[in-house]
């Protein structure tokens, strides 16, 4: 859906930085989702939260807003092929080429 982007020149000046950057959106999306579990006071103003949660992780699994390369593959892999088969790249780029090496990891929260 998003994508967040560090700066070529910041990642090669400090190889640590994109590992950090998804490191704080894995954990600022584990705080938000917490807050969104606790229905004893709203934090959003939609109607019939706990069904719409359920029927969200009912569908898409518990992570429905999967951060990171593995968890992200197939639908990576399958954008890379249309994006290649439409002309869009001259040849078929690898999943592993579209990410700093310092974020082919997830981190656990």
């Amino acid at each position: 859906m998003h994508l967040i982007g560090v700066r070529k020149s910041l990642a090669e000046k400090h190889a640590w930085l994109p590992g950090a950057v998804l490191k704080a959106f894995e954990q600022s999306k584990t705080m938000a989702l917490e807050q969104l579990r606790d229905v004893s006071a709203a934090k959003v103003t939609l109607p019939f939260l706990e069904e719409a949660l359920a029927s969200a992780r009912g569908l898409m699994g518990e992570d429905f807003w999967p951060y990171g390369l593995e968890a992200n593959r197939k639908t990576l892999e399958a954008f890379l092929r249309h994006h290649h088969a439409q002309g869009l790249s001259p040849r078929l780029v690898g999943v592993e080429e579209m990410f700093h090496p310092g974020t082919h990891e997830s981190f656990k929260i």
